[in-house]
C-alpha cells in the first residue's frame, strides 16, 4: 500500500486576507517617492542584505502597532501579514532588533520630514488633505527623569534652584525643560504642537519643541498657509497673530476672559468646532521614549503617519466621526 504525500504551495499572498489594513495602506500610500528619499542613505552592505527601504516599513509597523524594538523582532518573526507588507518571504529571517535603532538614527528626522511632506502632497493631490479650515493645539510630552536626583545635583552644585537654566546643567535630558499650563499644572519633557485638516481629521503639520515654548510662538511650526486656524487661549497672543498673517492665515483663537474683545457666544461657537479634534490629542500617549528633541520629532513623524493611515481607512468607510 502506496501513501501519497501532497505538497501543498502556499505563498504569502494567499495568508493576507483581502479587506486587511496592510493592504489597503499599500493602496493609499506609493511608495515610489519614499524609495527615492531612502536610496540617499543606502549602504554597500544594504543593512544585512534587508535594504533600507524595507526596514523603513518594519518601522512604519513599530509605530503603527506601539511596539518596542523587541516585540517589533517578534512580530516581524511570528505575523504573516507583518511578513507580506515587509516585503519578507514565508521562510525569511527578519531582522534582530538591535538594527531597529540603527535604521532610525540613519533615516534621521530631516529625511523622515521629506517622506512626511511626500504623504502630504500625495493625500493633497487625492482631495483628502487642504489647508482651508484647520484646528492647531498642543499637548504636553512627559520625559523619563528623576527631577529628586537632579535637584540634588543642582544642590551639590550650589545652585540655588532648579529651573530651567539650570537642568540642561544636571539633567540626562538636557533638552528636556519644565513647562506649564495655566498656573499649577507643570510637567517636565517637550510640547507637540500640531495642525488638523478639519476636512478629514487628518494631521496636516507636527513639531516637537522643548516643554517651555508658549503655544502662541510654537504656531510657527504648524501653521497653515492660508485659510482659518481654529486655535485655543494659547494662541491669543501677539505672538501668534503675527506669525498667522506672515502666513497669509486667520486666526480663529479664543480669547482670555479680561480681554476687552471677548466675544463669549463667539468663543463658545469656536470651541464647539474644537472640541472634536480635542478629543483626538486627550487618547494621545502623553510619556516620551527617547531623549532629545529630533528622537521624539522623528517618533511624532512616524505617529502622525500611522495616524493618517488608519484614518484614511476610516474615511474610505464613509464613517468621518472623530472618536
Amino acid at each position: 500500500m502506496s501513501i501519497l504525500n501532497q505538497i501543498e504551495m502556499i505563498s504569502l499572498e494567499d495568508l493576507v486576507e483581502a479587506n486587511h489594513s496592510y493592504r489597503k495602506f499599500k493602496k493609499i500610500w506609493n511608495f515610489s517617492s519614499t524609495k527615492k528619499i531612502l536610496k540617499k542613505v543606502e549602504s554597500e552592505n544594504n543593512y544585512k542584505g534587508y535594504g533600507i527601504f524595507r526596514l523603513f516599513k518594519c518601522l512604519l509597523l513599530q509605530f503603527l502597532e506601539d511596539l518596542s524594538d523587541r516585540e517589533l523582532e517578534k512580530y516581524l518573526k511570528e505575523n504573516t501579514s507583518a511578513k507580506w507588507f515587509c516585503d519578507f518571504s514565508i521562510k525569511a529571517s527578519t531582522p534582530h532588533y538591535t538594527l531597529f535603532t540603527k535604521i532610525r538614527a540613519k533615516i534621521g528626522t530631516n529625511l523622515l520630514s521629506k517622506i512626511f511632506s511626500e504623504l502630504r502632497s500625495q493625500l493633497k493631490k487625492q482631495g483628502y488633505m487642504n489647508e482651508v479650515f484647520t484646528v492647531v493645539d498642543a499637548t504636553h510630552l512627559i520625559s523619563k527623569a528623576n527631577l529628586w536626583k537632579e535637584r540634588d545635583k543642582a544642590i551639590k552644585a550650589k545652585y540655588e534652584k532648579l529651573n530651567n537654566k539650570v537642568l540642561p546643567k544636571v539633567a540626562k535630558d538636557p533638552q528636556a525643560k519644565i513647562g506649564c499650563k495655566g498656573k499649577d499644572k507643570y510637567w517636565y519633557g517637550y510640547k507637540k504642537h500640531a495642525s488638523i485638516d478639519m476636512q478629514t481629521g487628518l494631521i496636516n503639520k507636527v513639531a516637537i519643541t522643548s516643554a517651555e515654548v508658549p503655544d502662541a510662538k510654537g504656531l510657527k511650526h504648524v501653521c497653515p498657509l492660508g485659510g482659518v486656524a481654529y486655535a485655543d487661549k494659547g494662541y491669543c497672543a501677539k505672538a501668534a497673530s503675527n506669525i498667522a498673517k506672515s502666513k497669509n492665515c486667520h486666526l480663529a483663537s479664543i480669547l482670555k476672559n479680561n480681554m476687552k474683545n471677548k466675544n463669549r457666544d463667539k468663543d463658545k461657537w469656536y470651541s464647539k468646532l474644537r472640541s472634536p479634534y480635542e478629543r483626538m490629542f486627550s487618547k494621545e500617549n502623553k510619556r516620551v521614549r527617547y531623549k532629545g528633541i529630533m528622537k521624539n520629532q522623528f517618533t511624532a513623524f512616524m505617529q502622525a503617519i500611522g495616524f493618517n493611515l488608519k484614518r484614511l481607512i476610516i474615511i474610505d468607510t464613509g464613517d468621518l466621526c472623530l472618536n
